[in-house]
């Protein structure tokens, strides 16, 4: 099979699987910004949400890419799912022990409410015991078991909180001595949100359990170390990568004034998500490139196929990022059902723009991935960070979440040509980068024509999309054509 369509076509499968976490956002942001009618009650949530982010990142410490690189470079296979396993698995049970006898000071250091720090152990625990065995999984290329599984997580997810924020106070009201009253609290949304994570987590968990059963445990202490040294950058730049991505929701609940940070938090978490589409496109994407990054790396120019990756990815974002703003009024209208948020549609291009930009540098990292480089992408995050921290500790204060939708666009612009920088130096792709200028220029163009000049009109944003596509067809058709279309029989 061509390794292009290869690589689209495990891109959409893992794009369908692993995103899906995430798409579970869109059904649930109409069912929590109804339920949370005052817009503080979705930025308690949120605020919570971002400091599970943050230490996910923590309790997986760099572990999954670096069972990538040594499971596909290793003749004991078996050894290296062994050591990973136990590392997770220990550091893991050792978190679960200290966060619970630490909770007071956890609540105190993320201003988050003592009860539900309970709660976020029991998920980040659940979370980092399936990151090996999903990972197992990708690393032997069965994306639709991976997407089963998937599927599951999220149905489970979805039917709980549907169950307990919609059908169960129904139910509370038709019977008031039934069964039902008894597990039925007043003012337990955020709870139940909590509660079906975990539900969801934990069968999936036990769907994956297999995987703990039928290893044959060693611990290789020489192994575990490479594996650390190797993992160490790369947990760096995930730190980095999530204060980029959520740090500025704990930012905003900090520097803005007590009486509205919760209000004006909900409002920005909720048109955030708007830009999830793109977001979702990038993780796909990154999820089906990984793997193929390191199972090419050893073919004859490899760097050509990479060259032609980015190009691709570059024409669907630009196609990603201007159709969401032409449409990002119906999107509302949708998926936030309440009005009180649809003040902070104002960021959803800049934060669909900065989302585009991280896309591509993940594109462009295969550089340090490859040679083994991973302190620089602990560098190149490193600054994005700082500059989120920085354009959020100074603008916060002046222009609200404005401040924070621009420090995200700024950061990950700045790792997007930092990288296209180093990659250069250290290991050179051929890219066009002419074509990738050319479509990225023109679809910020047309965004910026649709959603400033025209102000959101949906017939004049229409026609600029339909522009684009007849442009994207006429250049690129038969390219997107071979890639995607079946071989002829012969």
């Amino acid at each position: 099979m061509n390794p292009l369509k290869k690589l689209f076509k495990q891109t959409f499968i893992y794009g369908l699987a692993t995103v899906l976490p995430r798409v579970i956002s869109f059904f649930l942001l109409p069912l929590y910004t109804s339920v949370f009618e005052n817009a503080a009650g979705y930025g308690q949530y949120t605020n919570i949400y971002a400091w599970i982010a943050i230490f996910n990142v923590f309790l997986a410490y760099g572990m999954e890419t670096a069972f990538f690189r040594f499971y596909t470079k290793s003749e004991n296979k078996g050894k290296v799912i062994s050591t990973s396993l136990l590392s997770l698995l220990g550091s893991s049970l050792l978190f679960l022990i200290l966060a619970l006898t630490i909770k007071q000071w956890l609540a105190d250091f993320t201003n988050i409410n003592p009860d539900f720090i309970r709660f976020t152990t029991y998920i980040l625990v659940l979370d980092a015991l399936v990151i090996i065995p999903f990972a197992l999984l990708r690393a032997n290329e069965k994306p639709m078991k991976y997407g089963l599984l998937k599927v599951i997580n999220v149905a489970i997810n979805l039917g709980f909180n549907i169950f307990f924020l919609i059908i169960l106070p129904k139910l509370v009201a038709d019977q008031e001595d039934s069964f039902f009253s008894s597990i039925f609290k007043e003012n337990w949304e955020i709870q139940y949100i909590f509660i079906s994570n975990i539900l969801a987590s934990g069968i999936t968990l036990l769907l994956l359990s297999p995987t703990y059963f039928r290893t044959k445990y060693s611990f290789d202490i020489q192994l575990w170390k490479q594996m650390l040294k190797y993992a160490g950058p790369v947990m760096i730049a995930g730190i980095a990568f999530t204060i980029n991505e959520v740090f500025d929701k704990i930012l905003l609940t900090e520097l803005l004034p007590s009486d509205i940070a919760e209000t004006e938090v909900g409002k920005y978490g909720a048109c955030y998500k708007l830009a999830l589409f793109m977001t979702l496109f990038g993780t796909a994407f990154r999820m089906g490139v990984e793997p193929f990054f390191f199972s090419h790396a050893s073919t004859e120019k490899p760097q050509k196929t990479y060259a032609e990756i980015t190009n691709y990815f570059v024409i669907l974002g630009s196609t990603i990022l201007l159709t969401v703003v032409v449409l990002v009024d119906p999107l509302a209208k949708l998926l936030i059902r309440n009005s009180v948020y649809w003040e902070a549609l104002d960021v959803v291009p800049i934060i669909l723009l900065g989302s585009f930009c991280l896309g591509i540098y993940h594109s462009l990292s295969v550089w340090y991935k490859i040679t083994d480089r991973t302190r620089f992408g602990a560098y190149i995050s490193s600054v994005g960070a700082i500059l989120t921290l920085a354009i959020n500790f100074i603008f916060i204060p002046k222009i609200g979440y404005m401040a924070s939708a621009l420090a995200t666009l700024t950061a990950y612009a700045s790792m997007m040509l930092l990288s296209y920088y180093f990659g250069k130096r250290y290991y050179p792709v051929p890219y066009n980068t002419r074509k990738i200028v050319f479509y990225l220029s023109i679809s910020i163009l047309f965004s910026v024509l649709a959603f400033y000049v025209f102000g959101r009109n949906l017939i004049a944003g229409g026609l600029l999309l339909l522009l684009f596509l007849g442009m994207l067809y006429k250049l690129e058709g038969d390219k997107l054509k071979m890639i995607f279309q079946k071989p002829s029989k012969t």
